[in-house]
């Protein structure tokens, strides 16, 4: 039977904005704002935190266990590792990946990924929202950088956790998949329009300030704010949207889904 679990990977370090993911958003962490975002997404069985064994992540597990969010802990640096054991744990089938830098992630892109890899008549090994300004080469429009969600079936995991031995490709998850395409049945999702200019992801301090400016006009206990909706508030705000313009198109793993 199908169990469709979102996990999120989360941890403190990183070089570029350590601590990132536990940042105060209208008085709660950004990744604690990730959770209800992922659970507001229709199928979703089961939202879990994938964090790491290292002492400095003990503050997520903090977090976790005062909100009543699942986690599991596991190797810093094999992300891969990690979601397969979480996967195990959870009996999860198929498995939502979602990383704790995007705290606008989408409910309803989440539930579009979803749906495709349940519904669309084909047997996918992954599905994977199109997203980013670098993704160039694909057959349709791509979502806000930010708004990233990929789907494996547990059997496509569990091949990447035996095949895949490259650090990169234990570090990404998805990497190795996507290098080896003629290997795999590989799906995407598109947007109705081209919004691949904007970026919310959150590497950087003014990344951080963008997301703070968008959630503190659309926030409200209760309401989780669309891509559209965010949207419209940059399209009327340029000097928010503005906050982040040299980070655009910054290199990431993602525009392998490019190829």
């Amino acid at each position: 039977m199908s169990h469709p679990v979102a996990i999120i990977q989360a941890r403190m370090g990183g070089t570029r904005l350590p601590g990132k993911v536990l940042l105060p958003l209208c008085g709660y962490s950004m990744l604690w704002h990730i959770v209800q975002r992922c659970r507001a997404a229709e199928g979703i069985a089961e939202v879990v935190v994938a964090t790491t064994d290292q002492p400095v992540d003990d503050t997520i597990v903090v977090m976790c266990q005062a909100h009543g969010i699942p986690y599991c802990r596991g190797s810093e640096h094999d992300v891969l590792d990690r979601y397969h054991q979480v996967a195990l744990r959870f009996k999860a089938d198929p498995v939502l990946r979602v990383t704790a830098d995007c705290p606008m992630v989408d409910h309803g892109v989440i539930a579009a990924v979803l749906q495709m890899y349940q519904f669309s008549g084909r047997r996918y090994d992954i599905v994977g929202a199109a997203t980013g300004a670098g993704a160039i080469h694909t057959d349709g429009c791509h979502f806000p950088d930010g708004v990233d969600v990929e789907c494996y079936s547990f059997a496509c995991l569990e091949r990447l956790w035996h095949e895949a031995q490259a650090p990169q490709d234990r570090e990404h998850v998805s990497t190795y998949a996507l290098r080896n395409t003629e290997r795999f049945a590989i799906g995407r999702v598109y947007a109705s329009k081209e919004y691949g200019h904007h970026r919310w992801t959150v590497d950087y301090a003014a990344d951080f300030a963008l997301v703070t400016a968008v959630y503190e006009a659309l926030w409200m206990p209760g309401r989780h704010f669309g891509m559209e909706d965010v949207v419209d508030y940059l399209a009327t705000h340029p000097g928010v949207y503005a906050l982040n313009r040299q980070h655009v198109g910054k290199e990431g793993y993602e525009e392998l889904w490019a190829l």
